[in-house]
């Protein structure tokens, strides 16, 4: 191992992080105990609370708020002890899957939440397939254990099983649904109780000499006593003990369980990612690996999300800072387009609530509001060309036509399209053939998503209609080959919104006869965000 020195104070203290989940495992419900314990917020409510009871939600489209799940990826900022969290929530559902996957190539860490009754579920398997490529450390917490969960071995089995990875239990659950008392906190022998009256209260701890202290018979009903303490020896013997370099290299995940909605089990899960998890780490650019602890400031966009505040037109792209201290008012260049910005209304996102950040360092995440500057993948720097890679765009496996049930209307449909597109929330095609546009999607879902959206935010109603074509491919290849190509099959070629050429396709068959007949071309169903 080499030892780097130790990062700056400010940079050391930063732990950026991601929840990853299956839909209604509880991550909504996890992120806001969060902020609670963060003291972000006053009162931690339910995903759908009616009411101003809410001073805080992390879901702040009008979709979101109305179905109760999460469909945008969004950041929050908070202190806990003497670190600074940065949480990136992430779309739970499977048809948002493409924004997931960008948002983990900004992060150090992920949490994966499961449901104690059902286990590893399919959604949670591809996200983790994904942190399996970055290599990025797991941190799980098995949540919902005051409902009736499975047996806590078979819960490890599962997940090293199907997953691959080894599980060391950090905490082990006292009884479960009805009998769920707490949790035996095995990383510090210490007792954790649940308070079952009062959701938003911090569980009681008892602090105890290991588990043959007669005082866990004042706690603890004797049958369950005599589980725990034969359960913990077993586990003992059985799984590994925590250990922080095979956490770190991403072969190993610790798991807390507890009750996020009875605020049991969080605080132990936010003092683990504190003291284990990763500081902000080196981020790979195509020319070089840049250092967090480098002087210069450089950042990269993984996100773009438009129209946040509805009142104003506004984008804001995510940046996350892989280099430097970043101060307000500071000229970057944009790498792409060769010119320099000046940032002066960067905000720090707080829920749905935002700041203006003065300053930020290396690992923390910023919002730079703009009017369609900024793109996916694009990098800022204080004047070094760079280009960050492993930000990827996928193939949609939905493809429909799109058109304006306004036809006055038909000129700005063409504006609403490229802005989403540019989010990344869809992709545009213009076809070379024909006018209209081809819109694809990973899920169903996201037409519903894309039609709410422009209908409320700009103002146009619009039908998705079936199309002829059933995938896209990104056609690369010598350029003179790529020109006979496209010459010779004009009816499936289409261009992006970044302009590059596409081949639009019914069969699985026109790809074989593309790549048969054109010698050198590839089509690929997936294209580096890389400008």
């Amino acid at each position: 191992m080499t030892h780097h020195a130790p990062l700056p104070p400010e940079i050391a203290r930063r732990r950026t992080f991601a929840i990853i989940a299956h839909p209604d495992a509880g991550k909504t419900t996890l992120t806001e105990k969060f902020l609670l314990f963060g003291g972000a917020i006053q009162m931690a409510g339910q995903v759908r609370a009616k009411g101003e009871a809410r001073r805080t939600r992390s879901d702040f489209m009008k979709l979101e708020q109305d179905r109760g799940i999460s469909v945008s990826a969004s950041a929050m900022s908070f202190d806990f002890k003497q670190f600074r969290f940065n949480l990136v929530d992430t779309p739970g559902h499977s048809d948002f899957s493409e924004d997931t996957y960008r948002t983990l190539t900004a992060v150090d860490t992920a949490v994966m939440v499961i449901d104690g009754a059902k286990g590893v579920e399919s959604q949670t398997r591809k996200l983790f397939e994904v942190c399996r490529l970055r290599d990025l450390p797991i941190v799980t917490f098995c949540n919902k254990m005051d409902r009736e969960a499975r047996d806590t071995f078979e819960i490890i089995d599962e997940i090293q099983e199907h997953l691959a990875i080894d599980v060391s239990p950090a905490s082990w659950p006292i009884g479960s649904g009805r009998e769920f008392l707490g949790c035996y906190d095995l990383l510090n022998d210490r007792l954790e109780i649940m308070d079952r009256a009062d959701r938003n209260r911090v569980a009681e701890s008892v602090e105890i000499n290991g588990l043959d202290d007669p005082r866990m018979e004042q706690h603890i009903p004797a049958d369950l006593l005599a589980k725990l303490r034969e359960e913990v020896a077993m586990a003992r013997e059985l799984l590994p003990a925590f250990d922080r370099e095979r956490f770190l290299e991403g072969s190993m995940t610790p798991i807390w369980f507890g009750s996020a909605i009875n605020s049991f089990g969080v605080k132990e899960l936010m003092d683990g990612i504190g003291t284990y998890g990763p500081e902000p780490q080196p981020q790979p650019a195509a020319e070089r690996t840049v250092a967090p602890d480098e002087s210069h400031v450089t950042g990269f966009v993984f996100k773009v999300q438009a129209n946040m505040d509805p009142k104003h037109r506004d984008r804001v792209a995510f940046v996350r800072l892989a280099s430097g201290h970043f101060e307000r008012g500071m000229k970057l260049l944009h790498v792409r387009s060769k010119k320099p910005m000046s940032v002066t209304s960067p905000v720090l996102f707080l829920a749905s609530d935002r700041e203006l950040a003065e300053e930020a360092w290396a690992g923390d995440i910023i919002g730079i509001p703009n009017h369609g500057q900024l793109r996916i993948g694009d990098a800022l720097t204080e004047g070094e060309v760079l280009r960050f890679t492993g930000i990827p765009s996928f193939a949609p496996e939905l493809l429909q036509g799109v058109r304006s049930t306004d036809p006055m209307k038909a000129k700005h449909l063409e504006k609403a399209l490229m802005q989403f597109a540019e989010e990344g929330a869809a992709k545009v095609f213009k076809p070379s053939i024909g006018s209209g546009f081809v819109v694809g999607v990973v899920g169903a879902l996201q037409f519903d998503v894309l039609a709410s959206r422009i209908e409320i935010e700009y103002g146009i109603p619009v039908r998705f209609e079936a199309s002829q074509f059933t995938s896209a491919r990104w056609v690369q290849g010598p350029k003179e080959v790529v020109e006979k190509m496209v010459e010779d099959n004009k009816q499936f070629i289409a261009h992006d919104n970044d302009g590059d050429t596409v081949f639009l396709t019914r069969l699985q068959w026109d790809i074989d006869r593309v790549i048969r007949d054109y010698p050198g071309i590839k089509l690929t169903a997936t294209k580096e965000l890389m400008v």
